[in-house]
């Protein structure tokens, strides 16, 4: 049985350390109930598919700190091509990808390749030579210190239940306050 979204990203709050954590899309909804951090990022309204590009560039930027980027896979779906960017670069970056295999806060339409996509080896194809892929609450526990060792990058895959009916996450706070809280932290 897959594991619901708020059990993997908790499995995910413990082993985070001091990394810049970027949630987009339905982990909105979840990760500031786990976590409430200056170096918590909600991208919403956020271009969908663009997380990975916004977590490459605070990876460089910040190479010693890393970033962990929160991706749906319908987000992934829409930029595949950023995995032979972040396969190619000296970054600190963890992709997170949570599959439950459906748009969850567009309408609970089935995601393209749903059942048929192999996210692990897409990224393994890419290049990125750490590439990890759990399917339940337990292997996830048992693997997730190993996942988020450094360095990166390194791409996560996580089966997660899907949940019908969910509404457009809102941030926690104004884009313009994150952004500030973001800058002061990392000065």
């Amino acid at each position: 049985m897959a594991m619901t979204q708020l059990e993997a990203l908790a499995v995910l709050s413990r082993h985070r350390g001091e990394r810049i954590v970027i949630a987009t899309m339905a982990s909105i909804a979840v990760w500031p109930k786990l976590s409430d951090q200056p170096l918590d990022f909600s991208y919403m309204p956020s271009a969908m598919g663009q997380g990975p590009a916004l977590g490459l560039g605070l990876a460089l930027a910040q190479p010693e700190r890393g970033v962990i980027v929160l991706n749906g896979d319908g987000s992934m779906l829409m930029n595949l091509g950023s995995l032979v960017t972040l396969a190619n670069q000296p970054a600190n970056v963890f992709v997170v990808v949570m599959d439950n295999g459906i748009y969850e806060v567009t309408g609970g339409q089935e995601t393209a390749g749903t059942g048929h996509a192999d996210f692990a080896g897409l990224a393994r194809s890419a290049g990125i030579g750490r590439v990890y892929s759990f399917d339940n609450l337990q292997s996830w526990s048992a693997g997730a210190a190993e996942a988020l060792a450094d360095p990166g990058p390194v791409f996560i895959w996580l089966k997660i239940e899907g949940k019908l009916g969910q509404k457009t996450p809102l941030a926690p706070r104004p884009i313009v306050e994150q952004i500030r809280l973001l800058r002061e932290t990392l000065a």
